[in-house]
Parts: C-alpha cells; structure tokens; sequence
C-alpha cells in the first residue's frame, strides 16, 4: 500500500450533520389507546435556544397515518438543524372529528412540554402535512390555542404554530362533500359519515364545516405564513380546492404562497427533489 492511497479525515467531535430517530415515544391514550409519536433530531446541540420543530402529519384519509413512509424525505430536513416528529392520531373510524385534530394538538403541547428534554424551540414551530394531515396543518394554523379543540392532556402549552406547509389536503369539506359525494365511491360515502360521526347528512356536513380550513379565514386575524402545494392533475383532492383556499388567503391579507405541480396525482409522483427543497427553503425561511 502506497502512502498516496491512504485519504485522511477529521473526525466530526460536534456530531454535525448526523440525526437520531427516537420511535414511539408516548404522548396520550384517550379512550385507553396509546398514542405515540416518531422523532428525527439532530445528534448535535443546538446553539442554546432549540432547534426550530416541524410537526408532521402524514396523510391517511383521517384514519390511521403510517408516520413511518416519509421518515427518509423528512430525515434531510432533520439533517439542517430541525426536530422532526411525525404524529398520529385517532381513525375516525373510532371517533368523529374532531378528535384527530384534538390528538394532534395534544402531540404539540407535549413536545412544548418537553422542548428541554429533545432541545426544542417552543417558539419556532411549523405544522405540515399531506393530504387530510394536510388538512391538520391548515387547521393548526388557523385554529391556535381555540378552546373548543384543546383538551386537558399537557395542558398550559399553546398550540400556536409559526408556519404551515399544506401538501394537496382538503380546505374545504362542506364543499367537497355537497358537490362530490353523488359521484363518491361507497367506501367514501362511508369515510364522510364516520369522519361526521352521523348517518345523516346534514348533521355530517354540519360537523365537517367544524374541521374545513376555509370556514376560518376571515380578515384581521394573526395567522402564519401558509406554503400550499398541489398537483394539477390530482383525481383525489382537486387542485382548484388549494386554488380557492390560497385566493381566499390572500384576498384576507394573509401570506400565502400556492405552488402547483404539473401532471402530479394524489401522493406518487407528485414528489421530487425540487419539490422538497422549495418546502425545505420555505421551513428555513420562516422559523430557522
């Protein structure tokens, strides 16, 4: 062996660029049932205030989200300095709305909570989320520290989020229901009423109003900045729904930025690199 051949490094004393994955890691049990969350964090310190968080809620049709498929694209955002926990919550299945919006409040105030123990800022927290965790997101922007979504776990801790990044999630229920359902599949006739908690339709359209985004902007609020993404070509979740939400952000005088992506369906192909660097650039920008 020739001297030429042998490469030298430094060894990496901070642990910078490197990321730890803590796995269920326990934050409520309504109803009896554990509810436990993922978290990526940074192996090194963060310069004494925290690093910035990024609550994520993978999309499930308000059903069980598989918090697991998108730890390797969120691991590249944990890498740049960010805890990253992806939450779960209740099946509508097992209790109507609004009860996965209440759990995953519930995982915000816990990680307030605990913001010492994972080096977390309280202060600098983004929610986002795909599909009806898109739809979480959108309500954790628009519905912070509201009474009528809090519960008594962790309680003290606001849930208050600094940014919102909405990937194809429904802003509007009541809308989508009333114009869709005639055409919907059994299956989802069926998934409107558990997520309602009724068999009728009025009283079901009644409570979705409760976990539509839209029917919160109004004028002179204190909102956060929303980033909305949404394929053109999306046969699930229309892209003329983030269309409408983005046009009724701004019109309120909110910021609100809409990016739509061409010939993207529902989840897929909808992703790339540059999809993620622009969500990861629009993260840094606003709490980093």
């Amino acid at each position: 062996m020739t001297q030429e051949s042998i490469v030298v490094l430094e060894h990496n004393p901070t642990l910078q660029g490197l990321v730890d994955l803590k796995t269920h890691i326990v934050y409520d049990a309504p109803d009896g049932k554990e509810l436990a969350l993922q978290l990526l964090k940074p192996q090194w310190k963060s310069d004494g205030r925290g690093f910035p968080l990024v609550v994520f809620i993978q999309g499930s049709g308000w059903t069980k989200p598989d918090q697991f498929w998108e730890l390797p694209q969120l691991s590249l955002l944990a890498r740049r300095g960010f805890v990253v926990a992806s939450v779960t919550h209740r099946s509508c299945y097992e209790a109507p709305a609004p009860a996965f919006l209440q759990d995953v409040k519930t995982a915000l105030r816990f990680l307030r909570a605990h913001a010492a123990q994972y080096d977390i800022d309280p202060a600098r927290v983004c929610a986002w989320g795909t599909s009806s965790g898109g739809n979480t997101a959108l309500l954790l922007g628009l519905t912070g520290d509201d009474p009528a979504f809090e519960t008594d776990a962790w309680a003290g801790q606001s849930t208050r989020v600094q940014a919102v990044v909405d990937c194809f999630g429904p802003a509007d229920l009541e809308r989508m229901v009333r114009e869709r359902l005639s055409e919907a599949s059994e299956s989802n006739h069926s998934l409107f009423h558990a997520l309602g908690g009724s068999d009728s339709a009025e009283t079901c359209i009644e409570r979705l109003r409760t976990v539509s985004p839209a029917a919160y902007v109004r004028p002179g609020l204190e909102l956060p900045p929303f980033l909305l993404l949404h394929g053109d070509a999306d046969p699930i979740v229309y892209y003329s729904d983030s269309e409408a939400m983005y046009e009724r952000l701004r019109t309120c005088g909110y910021d609100a930025q809409l990016v739509r992506v061409t010939n993207a369906p529902h989840e897929g192909t909808f992703w790339s690199l540059p999809l993620l660097e622009h969500i990861f650039a629009f993260i840094q920008a606003r709490i980093g």
